[in-house]
């Protein structure tokens, strides 16, 4: 290896971002076999530069990888036991960082620097190959189990920094696979689809998730640069079935329906202000939260009847008005009837929302333009009276009968484990769908278990014999911890799918010597909503209740 490339961030030159040509299939099958020959897996590269520049590079410093990964290279005694093929893969499709010709063609023997420049992911200058874009290794999980793609975007803020070109990113920039885009890809519901659309794909990462369960997707995107990228990576992964149109919204399938919709729209609330940046991954071009409105009032059009769109969004809490409701307006202002279920996971004050998104850009605190953008978005909220932002999941249904039966707006902000999230929202909708038809009756003949991931805690105050609190607490899904009474915690208890609901209920009733009618009453409607929160399975019911 040349000292004078690995040793120094600087580059020959900077490129500026141009839009990658039309993928060549055999340049793509190429690049992957190599990519797949090296090694070149998410796990491998940690392995190779260490926890803690992993770490680092979360926050923009690349000097830690890059030190491990030229220690691994010279044979030294760094972090890890990088292969060279691996050492350069990583600083030049990972970290930006350009190499030698001779190196990147040894560590890419079939399709090499000239194949990596035909798929406009680098330019050879001389002896050096300069990448003018990114391909990392994304792992993600879903309920067949663990997997792996490489996804190429455009360089980010730590590429650029690491050539010497740090400062805004330019707005035409596409992202590439954040923490927002693996959070919706693990809420996609795992059961089969015929065709998924996917609006505002970027790199086409969702796209690529839903095609795991859709025998066709189609893409869309404002961005044809955007869409070039979604092509190159359905390529590189050897993926077939996604369709590309460019357009906005809905308007590139006007006429269509689609068994499922996917979104990680463009939903940051940006000023509409001169001098503010406005780019396309991030921002749709309308005022406040009205992107994520639009979405929400349009989406029933293009959804056969019980489709589904899953999607993440932003909306604004003005004076006294709760953002939920805001969004339940949305859905009741559907011309097409939907089903709702709208999880709201964090709030931010308009402070913190516009220092989060201006550093977003690139400007960070303390820079020239810092504090003019923060007070371009403060005054845009103060005219809208905006006192907070919400962020969360909307999962909406085109109801095939034509009437909604699911409303659910809730706040749901505690940790949760990072496994997808798919399997707990498929299930909870099953549950819906199969007891919200019962009556009463027909749910006490019902028969329940308890779930696998459920505990009970019992809290005493000291030299009490009865708990004072009762919990029940959820391992997976939304993690939820519900405080419950005495009887409603013996009727769990007792769920091992023999004997139905109202049988048991009248046990206790029994037992507690209270009224087995009202307790009926009483249990019935949380026995629901247990059944859909996922601490209880539904089972067959035995026989008719008594």
């Amino acid at each position: 290896m040349d000292a004078s490339v690995t040793d120094s961030p600087t580059p020959l030159r900077t490129p500026s971002p141009a839009a990658p040509v039309t993928p060549d299939p055999a340049a793509a099958a190429a690049l992957r076999a190599d990519l797949a020959a090296a090694g070149y897996t998410a796990d491998a590269v940690r392995a190779a530069w260490g926890r803690l520049a992993d770490e680092a590079i979360g926050h923009g410093l690349a000097g830690p990888a890059l030190r491990a990964l030229d220690a691994a290279a010279a044979g030294g005694s760094g972090v890890g036991a990088a292969t060279p093929a691996l050492a350069t893969l990583a600083r030049l499709l990972f970290l930006g960082v350009p190499a030698p010709v001779a190196s990147v063609d040894a560590a890419l023997p079939t399709a090499g620097s000239a194949g990596l420049a035909a798929l406009g992911l680098a330019a050879i200058e001389g002896d050096v190959v300069v990448p003018l874009a990114l391909v990392r290794p994304q792992e993600y999980v879903e309920s067949g189990g663990a997997g792996e793609w490489w996804i190429a975007s455009d360089l980010d803020e730590t590429a650029l920094n690491v050539r010497g070109a740090g400062g805004t990113l330019p707005t035409g920039h596409v992202l590439g696979v954040g923490g927002a885009s693996l959070t919706l890809a693990g809420l996609h519901l795992p059961t089969p689809a015929l065709r998924v659309l996917d609006v505002g794909t970027g790199c086409g990462i969702q796209a690529l998730r839903a095609r795991r369960t859709a025998a066709e997707v189609v893409a869309t995107d404002v961005s044809e640069r955007a869409l070039a990228f979604t092509r190159l990576n359905a390529l590189l992964n050897g993926v077939d079935g996604i369709e590309t149109r460019h357009g906005s919204l809905f308007a590139p399938v006007a006429g269509e329906v689609f068994d499922r919709v996917v979104s990680n729209p463009p939903f940051v609330i940006t000023p509409r202000a001169a001098g503010v940046p406005e780019y396309e991954y991030r921002d749709g071009g309308l005022a406040g939260d009205d992107l994520v409105a639009a979405f929400v009032t349009g989406v029933g059009d293009v959804l056969a009847p019980g489709g589904i769109a899953q999607l993440l969004g932003n909306w604004e809490y003005r004076g006294a008005e709760d953002g939920l409701d805001r969004v339940r307006e949305w859905v009741d202002a559907s011309p097409v009837p939907l089903d709702a279920w709208i999880i709201e996971r964090e709030q931010l004050d308009p402070l913190a929302y516009a220092e989060l998104w201006v550093r977003d850009g690139g400007t960070a605190p303390g820079t020239p333009d810092h504090g003019a953008l923060v007070e371009a978005w403060l005054s845009d909220f103060a005219v809208r009276g905006v006192t907070a932002v919400g962020f969360g999941y909307l999962l909406l249904r085109r109801a095939a009968s034509g009437t909604p039966s699911l409303r659910r707006f809730e706040r749901i902000t505690q940790p949760l484990s990072d496994g997808a999230l798919g399997d707990h929202l498929a299930a909870a909708l099953a549950a819906h769908d199969a007891l919200a038809p019962l009556a009463d009756d027909a749910l006490a003949a019902e028969t329940f278990v308890v779930a696998g991931d459920v505990t009970e805690a019992r809290h005493h105050l000291p030299g009490s014999e009865d708990p004072s609190v009762i919990e029940l607490r959820q391992g997976g899904g939304f993690a939820r911890v519900i405080e419950v009474d005495p009887a409603l915690a013996a009727l769990v208890g007792a769920c091992d799918g023999d004997l139905p609901v109202g049988v048991l209920s009248d046990a206790i009733a029994e037992l507690l010597d209270v009224d087995a009618a009202a307790l009926r009453a009483d249990l019935l409607p949380r026995v629901r909503e247990l059944a859909f929160t996922g601490f209880l399975r539904r089972a067959r019911a035995e026989g008719p209740a008594r």
